[in-house]
């Protein structure tokens, strides 16, 4: 209902309440919380040296770590980060069972949200201040992902057709924007744009090219040396003289003054460009899906084969091949026409970049990009003394976002991202898709909706509502 009953209906799922325990809601497989938190806290310990031991094992691997660091710090490290993913699960169970003693009923939020907050609170504070930020932004990106999706299935929001591709378009031209202003872009993020749009983008101030010194610089060979060069070292044979007729094609067309890629005219720097980040995205794909094919080589060889020729490799080498040659072709464009080199046209060349999305839609990427922007943009703020410094915000953002994500992960399962759902029941060993959702349905939330109709088997000595289904029925 909408209206004048639409607030009405929030207040009263609100306000309304059940008597159950927490055993006929929560832990159903265990009539004791001490040791249903104990057989949670051990399996997400189980779970978490799984995921976190490979994860900084190579990590070392690819940092190249001295000797030094695989004896003092590694196992340490894995360890702290294993005992915050075990303490995040571990609370949350016993805080589910604390909150039910202490309100004597569950409502809408304590199962979930009220639970969380303080378990994932105290979780944060155990894991390492340099991993902390990035925990912070994963999770805050996935708890917009879910209220967005709470506003689109109660009708409070209309989702736009193309909403993460239009949301990618601003983000890029933000992005790129920053990349060209004078310390716009600092650390990894301008390291990874410089990979991918290439050095001859890297920020100038703004010059017109009257005012530009255009000579080469040293080390570069003018055009007439290095086709000079070309013709002295061309022998007859089918791969030279490709090369240089490659070579010749690059070289000679429209460059404009103001573009800084001396090698190659315009248009084969777009299409250089293209072919370039079209092999690196399909390579990131083949990289990818290979190692589980290669475990099925000998029973389904033909897994191989399906693995090199994915769509999926294409799409996301086309994504990253026209981000590139737009990004570089419209820059180009509009030198020739401003005949300035000007870090705005990184606005307009970001934004029509960013409809390279179409060909990779990802919500994930959308969101998670926009997330670290507004990160970049509020540290920035704090820098120009804008924007006030508030302390363990990265602490207290992640443990509001993980409510959100466990109370969609109680209520409303359809709303939360089906990988984190995944990852849910693999940290707790499948036992959280064994809560009593069927009686949580009472708040309005379709709570079981993706359950098939799932009611666990009670103990009727241990609740205080008769079960649907006894132990022994």
């Amino acid at each position: 209902r909408r209206g004048v009953g639409g607030p009405v209906i929030t207040m009263a799922a609100f306000s309304k309440s059940i008597p159950h325990g927490c055993y006929e809601i929560g832990h159903t497989w265990s009539t004791s919380c001490t040791m249903a938190a104990f057989q949670v806290t051990l399996g997400a310990f189980q779970e978490s040296l799984k995921i976190y031991a490979p994860l900084y094992i190579i990590a070392a691997i690819l940092r190249r770590r001295k000797l030094d660091y695989y004896f003092h710090k590694l196992l340490p490290e894995i360890l702290q980060s294993t005992s915050f993913l075990t303490a995040n699960g571990g609370f949350y169970i016993m805080f589910f069972c604390i909150l039910r003693k202490l309100l004597g009923k569950f409502y809408i939020w304590s199962a979930g949200f009220g639970a969380a907050l303080p378990a994932s609170y105290l979780a944060i504070l155990i894991e390492r201040k340099s991993r902390r930020g990035l925990l912070t932004i994963y999770m805050a990106n996935l708890a917009t992902e879910s209220i967005f999706r709470m506003a689109v299935t109660r009708g409070l929001i209309t989702p736009v057709k193309h909403g993460e591709v239009l949301l990618f378009c601003f983000t890029a031209a933000l992005y790129m924007f920053f990349f060209r202003c004078k310390d716009g872009l600092k650390g990894f993020a301008f390291s990874a744009l410089k990979f991918i749009v290439g050095k001859e983008e890297i920020p100038t101030h703004s010059v017109s090219a009257e005012q530009r010194n255009i000579s080469l610089p040293s080390g570069h060979p003018t055009e007439h040396q290095a086709i000079k060069d070309s013709k002295e070292k061309t022998k007859k044979s089918l791969l030279a003289l490709t090369r240089r007729l490659v070579d010749k094609i690059c070289k000679h067309g429209p460059r404009h003054r103001c573009c800084k890629h001396y090698e190659d005219n315009c248009i084969s720097y777009c299409i250089k460009g293209f072919i370039r980040m079209f092999s690196v995205g399909y390579l990131i794909q083949c990289c990818l899906r290979i190692p589980s094919a290669l475990r099925h080589l000998f029973t389904k060889p033909s897994r191989l084969l399906s693995a090199l020729y994915n769509k999926e490799n294409f799409q996301l080498g086309a994504f990253l091949g026209s981000f590139v040659s737009i990004y570089k072709g419209t820059s180009c464009f509009l030198r020739w026409v401003r005949n300035l080199d000007d870090e705005l046209h990184a606005l307009i060349a970001g934004f029509l970049a960013g409809m390279s999305m179409m060909f990779y839609k990802s919500t994930t990427i959308s969101m998670y990009l926009a997330s670290k922007l507004v990160e970049t943009m509020y540290f920035k703020g704090i820098e120009a003394g804008k924007c006030p410094y508030i302390a363990h915000a990265d602490t207290i953002i992640y443990a509001i976002s993980t409510a959100v994500c466990f109370q969609a992960a109680v209520m409303e399962v359809q709303n939360l991202r089906p990988s984190y759902w995944k990852f849910l029941l693999r940290l707790t060993k499948g036992r959280f898709a064994l809560m009593n959702r069927r009686v949580l349905d009472v708040f309005g939330t379709q709570a079981s909706r993706d359950f098939k109709g799932f009611i666990p088997r009670l103990d009727p000595r241990y609740t205080l509502v008769k079960p649907e289904l006894g132990l022994h029925s």
